[in-house]
């Protein structure tokens, strides 16, 4: 209990003083914009952004060009090595299996997590106990991506069919039906398909939470005068719904297209990124920490970075089109 005591006791004693030393800088704060007279609102604006500009600063930006010097240097950042962490990114035949996983993932899971919580949205839209039917697709949202790995581990799960019932979920339907059981996760055909499914399963939730509240912000006069032009129910869908969520559908894809690029938890949880289940995240992570290259994970973390940022430009750009069609 003393031992505990003494770790625990200097950690508790930095949070304490981390809250005096923010109490006392917004104190300083308001105290020196009180005194400002001319052009205050500029001044008050810049004082209260300020450190959250340095936090930023220090928190953000500083780590992200140390880590684009990081990827010219090599193993141990001693010697300046030019591109050739990134030519080893593209040339090897391990790392081109990791880039077309990657690319396998952002292509189906944003898609299919959409379409699968678009159709839900639909379909319990105004229908009995729809709270309760959206909180069962939205619950996985709640689980961490580790907690939603080894829950998916166990439905996975193999075991030898001469040692008794399946353990897995997956396994035992498939015994049920006749079949045989099978090593999943060991298959490099579908392991990589089941490991998307875990995140499709995760993100489908909010898909649904964010396109079911654009489908009721949908006018009544819209859907109304759509009705009474007789409409089949795939027409409303197609023409009328679909072009009215528009914008809600581009927020949804690019949120879980940014996510699925940054996927790592499921792959290190379920398979440790081997038989063939590699990302670009666990491949980053996997050169700089286990195998302590830090010009390779870094180029990898730049690369990462340069995928997502034409995304996030992209609904920066969106969002500010939406403001200027709503002035």
């Amino acid at each position: 209990m003393s031992l505990d005591f003494a770790v625990e006791g200097p950690k508790l004693m930095m949070l304490v003083y981390g809250i005096i030393a923010f109490l006392g800088i917004v104190g300083l704060l308001l105290l020196a914009l009180d005194k400002v007279s001319s052009r205050k609102d500029i001044w008050i604006a810049l004082g209260f952004l300020a450190p959250g500009a340095v936090l930023l600063g220090v928190g953000l930006i500083i780590p992200m060009f140390r880590t684009i010097y990081l990827s010219f240097m090599n193993t141990d950042s001693s010697q300046f090595v030019g591109m050739e962490n990134y030519v080893w990114m593209f040339s090897q035949p391990a790392n081109r299996e990791v880039l077309l996983n990657t690319l396998l993932w952002v292509v189906l899971v944003p898609s299919l997590a959409t379409s699968v919580g678009l159709i839900y949205a639909v379909l319990v839209d105004r229908a009995r106990l729809e709270s309760f039917a959206k909180s069962l697709i939205f619950m996985p949202m709640a689980i961490s991506f580790v907690g939603a790995g080894i829950i998916w581990k166990f439905v996975y799960a193999y075991r030898d069919a001469a040692q008794g019932e399946q353990l897995g979920l997956l396994n035992q339907i498939l015994v049920w039906l006749g079949g045989t059981p099978q090593n999943w996760l060991l298959d490099e055909t579908l392991n990589t398909l089941l490991l998307i499914a875990v995140m499709i399963w995760i993100q489908a939730g909010f898909a649904m939470v964010v396109l079911s509240a654009a489908i009721k912000a949908i006018p009544n006069d819209i859907v109304e005068a759509a009705r009474i032009d007789g409409v089949t129910a795939w027409q409303m869908f197609w023409r009328v719904t679909v072009p009215s969520i528009r914008p809600a559908l581009l927020v949804v894809l690019v949120t879980i297209s940014i996510a699925t690029l940054k996927a790592f938890d499921i792959v290190r949880t379920m398979t440790n990124g081997n038989f063939k289940t590699g990302v670009l995240a666990f491949q980053m992570y996997d050169q700089a920490f286990v195998a302590g290259d830090n010009g390779r994970g870094s180029a990898l973390a730049v690369f990462i970075f340069v995928l997502v940022t034409p995304i996030v430009f992209y609904q920066i750009r969106q969002i500010r089109r939406r403001r200027q069609e709503a002035m």
